[in-house]
């Protein structure tokens, strides 16, 4: 087991590799996230024995959440093309299959993770989604304006992120938007289930077929790379510069309340201005 200070990774057997992310108290990607993850997927990605990555989080209420933004953000590799980008990118075509086992909230890089993932179970009672960033008065980057319209249609896609708004699992599992939603109990004992079957096949029959649906779903590279030029260049908009203190007053008055009701707490805050 390697534990970095928010991402450990267990290999339950020789073909599965979990890795955990736990960054108390509300899941906050920060940048050291961001370099581990693309480290332990470069690493499965060379491994000729993974065939199967999980990605879950051990913190109640949430799964991978959105970015720290008090925090800035990981530079640009050699080809001035985002460490999140490359990331996003290598996931949805490594030679393993990912599977995001989702429970809490899951909101924008944390959702483009989960999109990057080949396979999405949710908790039923606990799975909330959400691309967040023009709530916000900025852009998605990581992946979720071009993914989300491929997997639930360009108008669910554009009501997702242009409300900035919460969607719980069951809505999430009407608009495609998770492979499919379970039961909260049994959410464990169904991904170990999938994960195990999927390890007893041959990888490359495994890595072959992912490779053929690849070709006939994932978004062009370069459109990824375009959105997150264009959202780092959001970051400079006026309507952010103004946003991101009012949305600072309500965390200062209601605390972590604001992380568990997002999307409510977006519309007050622009109500306000």
């Amino acid at each position: 087991m390697t534990q970095s200070s928010t991402v450990t990774v267990e290999r339950p057997t020789p073909k599965i590799c979990k890795i955990t992310f736990s960054n108390p108290p509300a899941n906050l990607i920060v940048a050291e996230t961001v370099f581990r993850l693309h480290e332990v997927i470069e690493e499965m990605s060379k491994d000729p024995q993974v065939q199967v990555a999980i990605f879950t989080s051990s913190l109640p209420g949430f799964f991978f959440n959105h970015y720290d933004i008090t925090q800035a953000l990981p530079p640009a590799g050699a080809d001035s093309t985002s460490i999140w980008v490359d990331l996003v990118v290598q996931l949805s075509k490594a030679p393993f299959i990912s599977i995001a086992s989702i429970r809490g909230r899951t909101r924008g890089g944390g959702n483009e993770l989960a999109l990057a993932c080949d396979l999405r179970y949710a908790s039923r009672e606990h799975a909330v989604f959400s691309q967040p960033e023009v709530g916000l008065g900025i852009l998605p980057g990581g992946g979720g304006s071009e993914r989300l319209p491929r997997i639930v249609g360009r108008d669910r896609a554009l009501e997702a992120i242009l409300s900035s708004s919460d969607y719980d699992a069951d809505l999430a599992e009407r608009y495609g938007w998770v492979t499919r939603t379970i039961a909260d109990a049994e959410l464990d004992h169904f991904v170990d289930g999938v994960a195990s079957r999927l390890a007893s096949f041959d990888k490359k029959a495994l890595a072959a077929a992912k490779a053929q649906v690849n070709r006939a779903t994932l978004p062009p590279e370069a459109d990824l790379r375009a959105a997150y030029a264009e959202f780092e260049h959001s970051l400079t908009w006026p309507g952010y510069q103004t946003r991101l203190p009012q949305l600072g007053k309500l965390l200062a008055e209601n605390g972590m309340d604001v992380e568990l009701r997002l999307g409510d707490y977006l519309g007050i805050a622009n109500q306000q201005l």
